[in-house]
């Protein structure tokens, strides 16, 4: 079961859970009001540090030959 990441719009909390993969939000309960029907967020997850197609990104450096200076 994956985790996901919702937003209750009844107390404005975010929270994460780990639910079946197909559930619907409507059914998913807020664990700190206890209200039912929370919003899903569009998660990021596995994107730090790499790039398009899991390329590793350095921060901070400039593209260069290997040569020194």
């Amino acid at each position: 079961m994956p985790i996901y990441e919702y937003r209750c719009p009844h107390c404005g909390k975010e929270f994460e859970k780990l639910v079946p993969m197909h559930t619907d939000p409507r059914e998913v309960e807020c664990p700190h009001c206890g209200k039912k029907g929370v919003e899903k967020k569009m998660s990021l997850f596995g994107m730090g540090g790499t790039g398009l197609g899991g390329l590793s990104v350095s921060q901070g450096s400039s593209c260069g030959t290997g040569g020194s200076t």
